[in-house]
């Protein structure tokens, strides 16, 4: 049988370029293509060689539902995973994100932050 690999995942935003540049920056990603998108839209493909987050607009994209669990389709968030924490969370920081809800839990430890859309970022380490 065949074993599926995760090789992206696609959300709107406000400003596809802006969230590229700060997710490259924070997760030291690079911008593996952008340009024009379904329904007139753009798109900046943002990631590494193996997986990347499609971010996508269309003019000025609506307000979230309020609680994304409870929404069918909601985006809940998105992992990422680091090899220290510790250095992601200060650059996290000082990007003006505000950590939240950090654990350690068999094998890792992870701590969460919303970026300016309001989209949920899990950040763990195995190491």
């Amino acid at each position: 049988m065949s074993q599926g690999v995760l090789e992206h995942v696609n959300f709107t935003v406000t400003d596809p370029e802006k969230t590229a540049e700060r997710l490259c920056d924070l997760f030291g990603w690079k911008i593996r293509w952008k340009g024009a998108a379904k329904y007139d839209g753009f798109t900046v493909h943002v990631g590494s060689d193996d997986s990347y987050l499609a971010i996508y607009a269309k003019g000025t994209p609506g307000d979230p539902a309020e609680e994304t669990y409870f929404t069918r389709g909601g985006l809940n968030h998105i992992g990422v995973v680091v090899d220290d924490l510790d250095v992601v969370e200060a650059r996290a920081r000082a990007m003006g994100y505000e950590p939240h809800s950090h654990a350690d839990y068999e094998p890792g430890r992870r701590f969460y932050f919303d970026d300016e859309d309001g989209i949920e970022f899990e950040v763990v380490s195995y190491a």
